[in-house]
């Protein structure tokens, strides 16, 4: 049983205006194979979380900490942080031109692993997560994300996922910008991620039409830089129905809060 543990968590960035505190105190604690629904208006501050947890250098950490297994990841490289078990699956994949996709997950592999895996066997474990995914096997030779559209780069970002094993997963907006077909196979990638490593998930999303496939544990409202109420499942239908104004600070709407 793995744990991730946030505790009072406070973060800056930099802005024209100066340093703008985005993070105002957030607790959370996430558990292997649990699914933890992160759901609030644009500009709470969730994709902050998910970067500040990942390393992003934009995000400066005020105070607080973060444990994984008791170890502080926010004193870690974003690297010994995915080597101590953290995964982000970015809302908006970047491209890693002239690198190809199997030499970028067999390089990222051995890193985590500490040794490289066995040719026949990895060309084995990428093929098959490949078809699961519905990517054809010509992606494997492209380079990372260049050219792939926005599904294309959904289901990549998921095939890391099955790949390196992580501990806990964030996930930052994975369903954006995918139609029907896309949201049920990156889905599929997901769960049988959980299923076959006992993975942690924390899942920022905006809209309830991922839990349908994704289902959680827990949900929980993020607005103005903390949790301001958790729930279980029925929570993101009671948020689908009314909506998030009643959890801004008073003055702001879901539009323009921290925007």
């Amino acid at each position: 049983m793995a744990t991730l543990e946030i505790k009072d968590l406070y973060a800056s960035v930099e802005t024209k205006e100066g340093r703008k505190q985005i993070l105002k105190g957030v607790n959370l604690t996430v558990n292997s194979n649990e699914t933890h629904a992160i759901m609030g208006p644009n500009g709470s501050g969730k994709s902050t979380l998910a970067y500040t947890l990942a390393g992003h250098p934009k995000y400066q950490v005020d105070s607080g900490v973060a444990l994984l297994d008791g170890e502080d990841i926010l004193t870690m490289t974003p690297d010994e942080r995915a080597k101590a078990g953290l995964f982000l699956a970015m809302q908006y994949p970047v491209e890693v031109p002239g690198v190809s996709m199997t030499n970028f997950l067999r390089t990222a592999k051995t890193e985590i692993d500490g040794k490289a895996p066995a040719i026949r066997q990895w060309t084995k474990d990428l093929s098959g997560a490949m078809k699961k995914l519905r990517m054809d096997a010509k992606f494997a030779q492209r380079s990372v994300n260049e050219g792939f559209s926005g599904g294309e780069k959904k289901r990549a970002e998921v095939l890391q996922l099955e790949l390196l094993k992580p501990k806990f997963a964030v996930l930052d907006e994975t369903d954006s910008g995918l139609d029907v077909d896309a949201l049920r196979i990156v889905s599929e990638g997901v769960n049988r991620a959980k299923e076959n490593t006992g993975l942690g998930i924390m899942m920022v999303t905006h809209y309830t039409r991922i839990l349908k496939y994704i289902k959680p544990d827990i949900v929980h409202v993020f607005a103005d830089g903390h949790f301001v109420k958790t729930g279980g499942p029925e929570l993101a239908d009671e948020l689908e129905e009314s909506g998030y104004d009643r959890y801004l600070p008073e003055g702001a709407n879901s539009e323009s809060a921290l925007a």
